[in-house]
């Protein structure tokens, strides 16, 4: 599926509803990562029912132990298209016998992409079509590539508008859970920092608290290249591999288990609560510079 407008090009797949490319007419570059396998293979992924990984691979839902995957099972499902427009396009997932046998509920997910001039706006909703309360969580993971192929995380930095520092914690790599026995801090220099190999060795920094509502790559001159806006979200997360020539923001409603966490899915910190008949809607803005 396409939509374009004078200044924005997108691509999006009925493979898990994800965005495959973004490309800027002004820039005349790609601002999407194009799923080079040598790195990571993928563009956007929806995240859900779960972001990142539950502790030790299960969830606990009713007393009833359910095995989970990274970061769920959306973004390795075939989307139907229900709405197609020159500006927005729409895809549904429903749940089925093969979902219900790793996460209960009975729901439907649909995803909507809107073109707005040099914004694409995307929105969730998580309609529970069943009848208890559904509980999940849900994310984006948009990796934006740098403009030039020589380019490296080097000639970047990350913009946080009215910021002063940020806290960030990090994953346990051996539980590939989140640690909160840490909390470090993200000194900012006018809302700024420099865009780093050495910021992702210890994988994802994750922040907690609904600390970031607006973030921008920007060149090493304050020039804007790509910004997320994102009200709202209580957890976000930035995320790259070593080398690469993206930078993952990832706004998310819930995140990954704390390591140890045992307890049943409603105990989560974060989950997302929905009552039999209700609608949960929830979005964020990609904004070319």
């Amino acid at each position: 599926m396409k939509l374009e407008n004078d200044r924005l090009f997108v691509e999006i797949a009925e493979a898990g509803a994800e965005v495959t490319r973004i490309y800027d007419r002004n820039r005349g570059a790609d601002l999407l990562w194009e799923a080079d396998p040598k790195y990571w293979k993928r563009h956007s992924p929806v995240l859900f029912p779960n972001v990142g990984k539950t502790y030790r691979n299960t969830v606990l839902i009713d007393g009833t132990q359910y095995p989970t995957s990274q970061h769920g099972f959306a973004r390795d499902s075939r989307f139907t298209c229900v709405c197609e427009t020159e500006k927005k396009v729409s895809f549904l997932l429903s749940s089925s016998e093969e979902t219900r046998e790793v996460y209960p509920y009975s729901f439907e997910l649909v995803v909507t992409y809107t073109l707005e001039e040099a914004c694409l706006n995307v929105e969730w909703e998580v309609h529970n079509t069943g009848s208890s309360d559904m509980y999940f969580t849900i994310g984006g993971h948009p990796a934006f590539r740098f403009a030039e192929q020589e380019e490296k995380k080097s000639d970047y930095m990350l913009k946080f508008p009215g910021k002063e520092s940020l806290e960030y914690i990090l994953l346990n790599p051996a539980e590939g859970a989140a640690d909160t026995s840490r909390t470090y801090t993200l000194a900012l220099d006018n809302g700024t920092c420099p865009l780093t190999e050495e910021m992702f060795e210890k994988d994802a920094l994750i922040f907690d608290g609904g600390q970031i509502e607006e973030v921008w790559i920007c060149r090493k001159d304050g020039t804007p290249y790509v910004g997320m806006r994102c009200p709202g979200f209580p957890n976000f997360g930035i995320w790259s591999v070593k080398d690469a020539p993206f930078v993952c923001l990832e706004p998310w409603m819930g995140r990954c288990d704390d390591v140890g966490f045992d307890r049943e899915l409603s105990e989560k910190p974060n989950v997302v609560r929905t009552a039999p008949g209700e609608v949960f809607r929830k979005g964020y803005t990609v904004i070319a510079g």
